[in-house]
């Protein structure tokens, strides 16, 4: 069946207009385009006031890619000497971390009447901070390289790692896979990534030179046809694309990764429009109101235990009073994981109420937490100078 080419043109320049649009009045706003991205797809989606039809088999694959390609960028971040230094030395804030996000939602979850699966799988939705949203609001506001960000690296790292594990057992169970199969999937994940990081560490510079060229137009082709292959073959084996995508940034060094962010943060910027568009449409709107004071109360409980997690860890590294701000605020945003994690349970059919639920919980942070990060100085008045422990940066 031929589709109208016409139609398609229309309802795609529609909708990258009205990102633009939305993306304007968010940089106006001094917020994130993210929450309003997420408000569009609201409206264009099923319930929505102007639904679209034809360009939704475009919106997954491409949203699939904002997120590779969020992760990815986040990655070439970080380098493999710092990832390894973090997971020696966050051990117990990752656990701690851990225990406080994601008893949040797998309470709640009970506290609603479902099972323990559902539960557990609005759990994962509360315990994952948004690298995506960190690390853009970090580098808008100047603040990649200041003394809170290893505590914020020690926060964000094993999150991300954790769902290396998290999200093979959710997908085994959700296919009634036995413990055998769950522990063979857990297995082959932490392998993979286990070995994707070693990769990482020992042979990313030989990497590096491989997809090095002087061309951009080579250079870029080669980059984003490996990242996809490589969170094309994570995803596969259950560690999931975008940890896949983002080991392959870290693994990426020197000037390839240097030139390879130039490249590819107008590309970022493109497909993670439509991937918090995609997670939109997969909510209909009347199922909102419902949910709505429980995804309030959800994102106050998450937020408050989140940021006490921060305030704690930056203190435990000695930081000053507004670093400790700064760090406790910076982890409050959530986004892509939690929206993943919400589409598993929306294609699943597990429980009818966590999409839109997720939907209203990610929607608050995803503004909170960009606005107190932007905010954040005001909220530590009187911080001392002069000394390591009070002296915060001179990159802001």
């Amino acid at each position: 069946m031929s589709v109208d080419t016409s139609v398609i043109l229309v309802e795609l320049g529609g909708i990258l207009v009205v990102l633009a649009v939305l993306a304007r009045l968010a940089h106006r706003l001094t917020i994130p385009a993210i929450p309003l991205f997420l408000l569009a797809g609201l409206a264009v989606g099923e319930g929505g006031l102007l639904p679209l039809v034809t360009v939704r088999s475009f919106a997954q694959p491409a949203a699939i890619i904002g997120l590779v390609l969020l992760l990815f960028v986040m990655g070439l971040e970080h380098t493999s000497e710092e990832l390894v230094g973090t997971l020696r030395g966050g051990a117990v804030v990752g656990v701690v971390n851990a225990v406080a996000c994601f008893t949040p939602g797998f309470v709640a979850g009970l506290l609603l009447g479902w099972d323990l699966l559902p539960a557990a799988l609005l759990g994962g939705v509360t315990y994952n901070a948004s690298g995506g949203i960190i690390s853009k609001v970090l580098h808008d506001l100047g603040r990649m390289r200041t003394p809170e960000m290893p505590v914020i690296l020690s926060l964000l790292v094993p999150q991300d790692l954790a769902m290396a594990v998290y999200l093979p057992v959710v997908g085994a169970l959700l296919v009634g896979a036995g413990a055998a199969a769950t522990a063979g999937a857990v297995g082959i994940a932490l392998g993979v990534a286990a070995l994707a990081l070693l990769m990482a560490l020992r042979y990313g510079h030989v990497l590096s030179r491989l997809v090095w060229s002087p061309s951009d137009e080579v250079l870029l082709l080669t980059i984003l046809g490996v990242v996809l292959l490589v969170a094309g073959v994570a995803d596969e084996v259950q560690v999931s694309a975008a940890i896949g995508a983002y080991l392959a940034g870290v693994a990426l060094q020197g000037r390839a990764a240097e030139r390879a962010r130039v490249l590819l943060l107008p590309l970022r910027d493109l497909f993670a429009a439509v991937f918090f568009l995609e997670f939109g449409l997969l909510i209909d709107p009347v199922d909102l109101p419902p949910v709505l004071l429980a995804g309030v109360a959800l994102a106050l409980a998450t937020a408050l235990l989140q940021a006490g997690v921060g305030w704690w860890s930056a203190r435990r590294a000695q930081l000053g009073r507004r670093s400790r701000v700064r760090t406790a605020v910076t982890m409050i945003a959530r986004g892509e994981f939690s929206i993943v994690i919400a589409g598993i349970a929306a294609t699943s059919g597990v429980e009818a109420d966590l999409p839109p639920l997720a939907g209203v919980f990610v929607l608050l942070l995803a503004i909170a937490g960009p606005v107190l990060m932007r905010f954040s100085d005001t909220l530590a008045p009187g911080a001392a100078a002069g000394s390591r422990r009070e002296s915060e940066t001179s990159d802001d």
